[in-house]
């Protein structure tokens, strides 16, 4: 096994919850009295398009909810929007130890809409863990896909056997993996730290 000298991580989902996913929606709907089922296929049709930094985020709220009069704010929905964001306490400390030790290139490799991106950077001070980030709204592709991946690769000059990607989600771990990274799934701080072990990272 090759020396790892590069961890990707994913944020939402392993260092922060995520951002903007169903069920932030669905109680978003039940907080401003949206009709779920319209909100959700609009939503499913806009997505793609605001996770890869081809629309804003008032463009997404255009086409979700401000087509018509509502009883609430742009900005009091943005504001919910922002405030599902969390930080998983543990995941962030096994984080804080990689960084601290001072032997890897840390980046970010995760699917996130330019201004939550944004946000999230800024109020959990996330520029104190990672380098760079690979953000699907920067580099106009998301997980699963290949692109993503081999940018990250690419601009890091990162050999793909030395380097180890963390996801939540296994589809997300496929390309990584034939691409020829190790790969770790995440599910809880002590199988992480237990997983990152076997690979030579102490934590």
């Amino acid at each position: 096994m090759r020396e790892i000298t590069t961890l990707f991580w994913d944020i939402g989902g392993v260092v922060l919850t995520n951002g903007w996913d169903r069920e932030s929606r669905k109680e978003a709907a039940a907080t401003f009295r949206i009709d779920w089922e319209e909100f959700q296929d609009r939503h499913d049709l806009s997505f793609p398009a605001f996770d890869t930094g081809q629309i804003t985020l008032n463009e997404y709220l255009d086409r979700t909810l401000f087509y018509r009069s509502r009883p609430f704010t742009r900005e009091e929905f943005t504001a919910f929007m922002f405030a599902q964001s969390k930080e998983f306490a543990d995941t962030r400390a096994v984080l804080d130890k990689v960084v601290a030790s001072g032997k890897y290139f840390v980046g970010a490799i995760n699917n996130e809409p330019l201004e939550l991106n944004q946000y999230r950077i800024e109020a959990f001070n996330l520029r104190k863990n990672f380098l760079v980030f690979f953000s699907s709204c920067y580099v106009r592709s998301r997980k699963p896909e290949e692109a993503i991946f081999r940018v990250a690769l690419e601009v890091s000059q990162r050999p793909p056997e030395q380097c180890l990607f963390i996801d939540d989600r296994p589809l997300n771990l496929d390309i990584p993996r034939r691409l020829g990274m190790n790969v770790i799934h995440h599910r809880n701080a002590e199988q992480l730290r237990s997983d990152l072990g076997k690979y030579g990272v102490e934590v």
